[in-house]
């Protein structure tokens, strides 16, 4: 494996950015200071007037394999992810057949062993009648991120409405629990009253009244009951409203927390006002809802109640979303993306680059207790991102790599560039060329 050596280059780190220069040996950083002398084979690489990030750890995608393929793959979907910055994910069980069992679950690592350019680890699912199955993974908590519940609307047979169910998994699962939460009655509620009253004239614009506010936090009162009465660790995803941020806490070190919450940059991002733009293109579970969400949602992930940002990368063909609003279905790819649109809101002031690289890489790798990443530190595994963030990046059909082929961001220039991408110190991405030689490993928890 080549060895680097990238000179005077910024490094965000654990709160602060400071020139140094960075030896990368093997898989691993070897050395971080400020003139490193070295003898033998490397290659050098100037980093001057550039930025040195941890890889992006996205805690929630969906990279569609086995059975949706047509959408995506676990190929595609990572080398995706490695172009934007993002050199681990985490990967959602929601599959045909989705991965309601050890043997499916590992069918899928061997999937990502063979095919990922990038880091990852893949969540059990839960239904309401595989207890079983799930508590096998407890034999597996230092080899797999997370049990994964929706507990709310889901595709297939994922929905878990069974209060017996919950409280099983919450009071003995010894991994991480991950929630979708929407309250399912109150969707089918909303629906029925908006299908009455408009037929089919709905639009995507009716998606976060049908999907509302109350849904969301309903249920995501009823996850922070169960994980309170059995002690469990929860991990609530993708909030959307400004009502479930009454729920999280700040005062807690994030290591000492035991309920956690992530953002995803979709919902920092645009509002129920862009769904005149976008329509389908944007429609997403949960919805994208009114202006005052996304303020709330901000607020809370610069005080520190939000503690990870993520993307929910959820990829369908074009002519999936071109469909009416009824039969589109609902996703938005984005791991492309995630990182320079985060770095864009840096440029304009909104955020600290340092924050951008706790909520995208340090927390992620603290929450779910990875072994070695997250970090630019000696001796961790070499997972980090080159950034110019005086150059410009232009979204074409021609360097979108998701399989669908699209994004919400095509034709937009941010103004930052990704020009590097090491995970596990291959150098994987670099000035928009891949070299696949080497793939991505399975995480290790430190459980």
């Amino acid at each position: 494996m080549q060895n680097y050596l990238i000179r005077n280059i910024a490094v965000v780190n654990e709160g602060r950015t400071t020139v140094q220069d960075v030896w990368i040996k093997d898989n691993r950083i070897e050395k971080i200071a400020p003139n490193i002398t070295i003898s033998g084979n490397y290659k050098e690489i100037n980093g001057e007037g550039k930025h040195l990030l941890p890889g992006v750890i996205d805690d929630q995608v969906h990279f569609r394999e086995p059975g949706l393929t047509e959408k995506a793959t676990i190929y595609t979907e990572a080398r995706a992810a490695v172009a934007g910055g993002t050199t681990t994910f985490m990967e959602m069980p929601n599959t045909k057949p989705a991965a309601l069992t050890q043997e499916l679950l590992e069918q899928k690592y061997d999937i990502g062993q063979q095919t990922s350019l990038a880091n990852y680890s893949f969540f059990m699912g839960a239904a309401n009648d595989n207890v079983e199955e799930i508590l096998r993974t407890n034999e597996k908590k230092d080899r797999v991120c997370g049990v994964k519940i929706f507990m709310g609307s889901s595709t297939g047979n994922m929905l878990v409405d069974n209060y017996l169910t919950l409280d099983t998994v919450f009071s003995n699962s010894e991994l991480l629990i991950a929630t979708h939460c929407e309250d399912e009655k109150i969707i089918r509620h909303n629906m029925e009253v908006f299908k009455q009253e408009k037929g089919d004239a709905l639009t995507a614009a009716d998606h976060p009244l049908i999907r509302n506010v109350e849904a969301c936090f309903e249920s995501s009162l009823v996850a922070i009951q169960f994980a309170q009465k059995h002690n469990a660790r929860l991990h609530i995803l993708h909030i959307s409203t400004a009502k479930e941020l009454q729920l999280f806490g700040n005062m807690l070190p994030l290591a000492d927390k035991r309920i956690t919450a992530e953002v995803c940059v979709h919902h920092l991002h645009f509002t129920a006002d862009d769904y005149a733009k976008y329509g389908n293109l944007i429609k997403c579970n949960p919805a994208i809802k009114s202006p005052e969400n996304r303020d709330g949602l901000w607020e809370a992930l610069l005080d520190d109640r939000l503690d990870i940002i993520a993307t929910d990368h959820a990829p369908h063909t074009w002519a999936e979303k071109q469909q009416p609003y009824l039969q589109a279905p609902s996703g938005v790819p984005l791991v492309q993306h995630s990182l320079l649109l985060m770095l864009e809101y840096v440029q304009q002031g909104k955020i600290s680059i340092e924050k951008v690289v706790e909520k995208m890489s340090h927390a992620p790798a603290v929450c779910f207790q990875i072994k070695d990443r997250g970090y630019l530190r000696e001796g961790y595994f070499a997972d980090c991102v080159i950034v110019d963030m005086n150059a410009g990046s232009n979204v074409t059909k021609e360097n979108i790599y998701y399989k669908c082929g699209w994004s919400p961001f095509e034709g937009h220039t941010f103004p930052a560039a990704i020009t590097h991408t090491f995970v596990s110190g291959h150098l994987a991405y670099e000035n928009g060329k891949f070299d696949e030689s080497v793939k991505g490993q399975r995480l290790l928890f430190n459980r």
